[in-house]
């Protein structure tokens, strides 16, 4: 089995832009990381910061972890993709999501039905794009090109990209929860982005990843968190896992809270989501199960991380993506991993 590899793992900017993520890039590249990964949500973009930082690199591959398929077209989406991999000389992987009805519907103003015929159009649109076989088409239903709706003045046609593209197959990974969507991913996806996976629990994704190519990559989110003091350690991932199970999606349609249950917990995500939406959240953080909270993550001394590496070592994962406060951090984090 192959050795896992590091990424890092920075994510859509909080309250105000982040001071550092150059520094920390530039870093793991040095230490031999093999990504740098940005996101999106409702406040900051995930190509922006990503070509910032890929102009200030040299080797370390650029993802995207995820950018929403609502936020742009299919045919936008593989333009950003192509230019930012000619700019960084083929280092780009796109990351894609659906994201959920709440930011679909409340931010981008766009339904959120049928989010894998969806995504399986989206993505064909821009496997077109990227090959420039022939002119870009397709029949819709969702991403009709050329556009005939109403609105439409008739004068739409076939296009190809004036660019032509570094790599007809440039990475695309799927950010996927639910099982239909694992199973679509390595269907027709180059990578999977998780966003919860237990190592002690392989069984949850097994049937959906039974049909992946072997080349297929998986890229796993994980906090990691060295210190001697294991519950303190475990508090951050616990309020993290309280918020989406609780907060991030409609009592009746959540996501986060579906899989956390399909994980083995669904009595206990019932609990938190209840205490969570009656505006307990302190007591869901206490409701996270300690057990879940610390499977997902890394968690405590080095020594007692370094033994439980050999759990994710043992995994279809390719890719560990990691958090980092600091470049002090990143050099702990290369040492326990790549050694």
């Amino acid at each position: 089995m192959a050795k896992l590899k590091l990424g890092l793992q920075l994510g859509y900017w909080s309250s105000q832009p982040p001071t550092n993520h150059v520094e920390l890039a530039q870093e793991a590249e040095q230490l031999g990381f093999d990504s740098v990964w940005t996101a999106e949500a409702y406040g900051s973009d995930a190509l922006t910061p990503l070509a910032w930082i890929g102009a200030q690199t040299e080797r370390i591959r650029l993802g995207t972890g995820v950018c929403q398929l609502s936020a742009r077209s299919p045919t936008a989406a593989a333009m950003a993709a192509l230019t930012l991999d000619h700019l960084s000389r083929g280092r780009m992987i796109l990351g894609l999501g659906v994201s959920g009805p709440q930011v679909v519907e409340g931010w981008y103003g766009a339904p959120f039905s049928k989010p894998l015929s969806r995504t399986r159009e989206y993505i064909s649109i821009i496997r077109q794009v990227l090959a420039r076989e022939t002119p870009v088409a397709s029949e819709g239903p969702h991403y009709p090109l050329p556009y005939t709706g109403e609105g439409s003045w008739g004068l739409g046609k076939p296009l190809k990209p004036i660019v032509h593209p570094l790599r007809a197959d440039l990475p695309i990974f799927l950010g996927a929860e639910g099982p239909k969507n694992v199973a679509l991913a390595a269907e027709i996806a180059d990578g999977w982005l998780p966003l919860y996976y237990s190592p002690f629990r392989q069984d949850v994704y097994a049937a959906s990843l039974s049909n992946a190519k072997p080349d297929f990559e998986i890229s796993q989110g994980v906090v990691v968190n060295i210190t001697d003091d294991l519950e303190k350690g475990l508090q951050p991932v616990k309020q993290m896992l309280a918020l989406y199970v609780g907060g991030m999606g409609a009592k009746k349609r959540n996501f986060h809270k579906e899989l956390v249950g399909r994980m083995g917990f669904e009595a206990e995500a019932d609990k938190v989501q209840e205490l969570f939406l009656a505006g307990k959240k302190a007591e869901a953080v206490q409701a996270v199960p300690d057990q879940l909270a610390d499977e997902i993550s890394l968690i405590g001394p080095v020594d007692r991380i370094r033994d439980r590496l050999q759990a994710w070592q043992e995994t279809p994962l390719t890719s560990l993506l990691v958090s980092a406060r600091s470049t002090a951090e990143l050099r702990t984090l290369a040492e326990l991993v790549l050694g």
